[in-house]
């Protein structure tokens, strides 16, 4: 009798092995290697900021923690009526009017100094002006310290041997913006450097044209040289205006957080130190850092925005 279709016994097949799809596995090892860098955004930044946002909701007082208590939205309105912070934030925008352009203006003249194919020995200056990046900000600044000094200074010193004018530039209000940003030209190296790759990067063919068609150095640096290094020049100032908003150790330790002369040197980021561990306010201060992250987020937004029309991608893009 012939069996059924049903019946006849059928050949166990060997199960297929499991095997990930090349895309897949090669995304799975790409999370293992960015695993450290991912870990320690949540650990060090994520979790900190969060962390701070919740603190400035509070009066958390580190002397008393266990006191603590939630206050809303009562420090971000005290930052209104606070005068120390419309003093501090006057004295930040007023440094930062002169150390931008003087910053950018310096490391951009030192870039093209140091990239001239006709200078001898442009690895050595290259290193002169990159090494102040090597030293301690807190030993840098106590030098400069007494460099300005008005009885004992050198500069003022130099000043006099020639017969010049021997300002007070550290306790006069007048010259302490121009002498903080006359200690910061001793840290460009890093924007010079940045600046140097993107002229080695402007095609030197442009040039051999502008000079056949009759212009000058200044007209070929103008239409070329700015318009081409644009997006370098673009970061460079970005990252000088997030790092003005955030001035500290030079003017804490030239005045070791008082903000002298008449609260000039009273940035905002003096105001944050004091208000969260020399007064023991936590959420005040981390209100303060909140609103300074603020100022700064759409002070970028704004640049970026202006970006869009003045800085030349050559994708095309803008």
């Amino acid at each position: 009798m012939s069996a059924t279709i049903e019946e006849l016994p059928t050949a166990s097949l060997p199960e297929r092995p499991f095997v990930l799809r090349p895309s897949v596995r090669e995304a799975l090892w790409g999370f293992v290697f960015v695993s450290p860098w991912l870990i320690g955004l949540v650990l060090f930044i994520a979790g900190p900021m969060v962390a701070s946002l919740i603190m400035s909701l509070t009066d958390f007082n580190l002397v008393r923690p266990e006191a603590t208590k939630f206050v809303g939205l009562a420090n971000y309105a005290r930052l209104f009526s606070d005068p120390t912070i419309a003093t501090s934030l006057g004295s930040t925008v007023k440094f930062a009017v002169i150390a931008i352009p003087l910053l950018m203006g310096a490391s951009l003249f030192f870039a093209v100094l140091l990239n001239d194919p006709r200078l001898r020995g442009k690895s050595t200056f290259r290193t002169l002006v990159y090494m102040p990046m090597m030293i301690p900000l807190v030993a840098s600044t106590l030098v400069w310290m007494g460099f300005l000094n008005t009885e004992t200074g050198w500069l003022n010193a130099i000043l006099g041997f020639f017969g010049l004018p021997q300002p007070d530039w550290i306790n006069s209000e007048a010259w302490i913006y121009p002498s903080l940003s006359l200690i910061g030209l001793w840290g460009i190296g890093n924007f010079m450097l940045i600046n140097i790759a993107g002229l080695q990067n402007v095609p030197t063919e442009l040039y051999e044209a502008a000079r056949m068609d009759g212009a000058g150095t200044w007209t070929s640096f103008r239409r070329i040289t700015i318009p081409l290094i644009s997006p370098v020049l673009f970061y460079n100032l970005v990252i000088i205006l997030i790092g003005t908003f955030q001035y500290f150790t030079q003017a804490y330790t030239m005045t070791n957080g008082r903000g002298d002369p008449n609260n000039a040197t009273l940035f905002i980021n003096l105001v944050l130190y004091r208000e969260g561990f020399v007064f023991n306010h936590m959420g005040y201060a981390a209100a303060i850092a909140w609103m300074l992250f603020a100022i700064v987020f759409v002070l970028t937004i704004g640049l970026f925005a202006f970006a869009r029309k003045k800085v030349y991608y050559a994708g095309g893009e803008r």
